[in-house]
């Protein structure tokens, strides 16, 4: 966005006291009034329309800064369509339920925690989504050590763990889709990229939960197995449905463009479909776009299957375009410049411009609570910064991974934090400090960042 030029130029104390009353809006009308990020946004724009009109800046030019900030985030529109498409297409394919059978297969009657975090760690991958994992197994595996007398914090932790590394891993995830569109990054060059912090993370981790696991014997693993059961009842698991994955791994092994891979894998997944299932023409276009409903029966298993479609990224696409929109306005009225400036001066190297990226992404999760916002808005501002240090842009795209997704539910107050609290009964305090790879992802991208290690130069060839 720093192609939009500054109107005006605030002062710093009028720009952060500017931030501090938006900053404001959105937690109260978020924390306070459980508001969708749509409505305290849109209650944004408008005051910022105001102050600009107060400043004299023509409405023409206020428009424009609008219809500007929303151009970053159509390539990643884009893409959402798309992934809705291929999510309803592994769905009724059965790709996405054989690769939960197989996750659920792992599990055994010790390293319990470890377990738990591996599962949600393939679920999490499968179907792209955190807080659909932690409803749905998450809850599953809440209700085993609840019966088994196990830590309920350490469990809850592993559990989110697990489904925010699916979410920073999946290509069905829409934050992952949103990081890498947002600074022009190929999606699975970034998820390339973001192995470097996310597999010591992930390995780090998974030793911990091992570690600490209790010795005991697994006992009342009756939602696992309705779980298992009920995928089977689907008639869906079986080894052919994963050849749309492997269609997925090869193509972006070619480095094929991201739009490509996503629909020749989805075309694949229809095929396959027909293996299994005998949707007419209409059905299949009505799936692609509604999304694909399970009918097992079991509540659970449902909810875990019942995804996609291109009509599920529309609440995702409204929130990127007015958060997009909305941070046209803040560099149209010079806000974001004021602020930069003034700290800009300290961002000399790879290092410190990397820490500021992530606790910037830190600090807008913590204040507002948005894990959307705090990708869209860090990458936008750390651009150019990341340019003049000469790091590449998947260098930025990983730390808003980092410091931006999965710190998201360990702030009490953020959208993930209350949904977690709220589906799990454990309090985010309560599982915050166990929450081992939510909590390593940042630091190991500031430390990486410091040490110059794992990090791509514009220079290189």
């Amino acid at each position: 966005m720093f192609r939009i030029q500054a109107k005006i130029t605030p002062s710093f104390m009028e720009a952060t006291s500017l931030i501090a009353i938006i900053i404001a809006t959105m937690a109260i009308s978020i924390g306070q009034f459980g508001a969708v990020p749509h409505m305290p946004i849109i209650m944004i724009i408008l005051f910022l329309m105001a102050y600009g009109s107060f400043k004299k800046v023509p409405y023409k030019q206020l428009e424009d800064g609008l219809v500007e900030g929303s151009k970053a985030g159509l390539s990643a529109i884009f893409i959402f369509f798309f992934i809705g498409i291929l999510i309803s297409s592994w769905m009724m394919g059965g790709t996405i339920p054989t690769m939960i059978y197989l996750g659920f297969q792992t599990i055994t009657p010790h390293f319990f925690y470890a377990v738990v975090f591996l599962v949600t760690c393939i679920v999490g991958v499968a179907i792209g989504s955190s807080l659909t994992t932690i409803a749905t197994v998450g809850v599953a595996f809440i209700g085993m050590a609840n019966t088994m007398d196990i830590s309920l914090a350490v469990t809850a932790g592993a559990i989110v763990s697990g489904a925010f590394f699916g979410d920073k891993m999946s290509p069905l995830s829409d934050t992952t889709n949103l990081s890498s569109a947002i600074v022009s990054v190929d999606l699975f060059e970034h998820i390339k990229n973001m192995g470097w912090t996310t597999i010591p993370a992930f390995f780090i981790s998974l030793i911990i939960y091992g570690v600490i696991s209790p010795n005991k014997d697994l006992q009342h693993a009756d939602k696992i197995d309705a779980f298992q059961n009920g995928l089977l009842q689907t008639g869906m698991v079986h080894w052919y449905t994963l050849i749309p994955l492997v269609v997925l791994i090869i193509l972006t092994l070619k480095k094929t463009p991201a739009i490509l891979t996503l629909a020749a894998s989805s075309i694949a997944a229809i095929l396959v479909s027909y293996f299994h299932t005998q949707f007419g023409f209409g059905e299949v276009m009505n799936i692609l776009f509604e999304g694909y409903k399970s009918s097992t029966g079991l509540k659970d298993v449902d909810s875990l299957l019942s995804r996609g479609g291109i009509n599920s990224m529309m609440f995702t696409i409204a929130l990127v375009l007015l958060a997009l929109s909305m941070g046209g306005l803040l560099f149209t009225l010079g806000i974001v410049q004021a602020l930069l400036s003034k700290v800009e001066s300290f961002f000399k190297s790879a290092g410190s411009v990397i820490t500021g990226a992530a606790v910037t992404a830190i600090g807008i999760n913590t204040l507002i609570g948005e894990q959307y916002l705090s990708i869209l808005l860090t990458g936008e501002a750390f651009q150019a910064q990341f340019k003049k240090v000469g790091l590449k842009s998947k260098n930025l795209a990983r730390v808003m991974e980092d410091a931006g997704t999965v710190v998201n539910p360990l702030v009490p107050w953020s959208v993930c934090g209350i949904f977690i609290t709220n589906v799990l009964d454990v309090s985010t305090w309560a599982y915050f400090p166990f929450a081992f790879f939510c909590l390593l992802s940042p630091i190991l991208t500031i430390v990486f960042g410091w040490t110059g290690k794992t990090l791509s130069y514009i220079d290189e060839k």
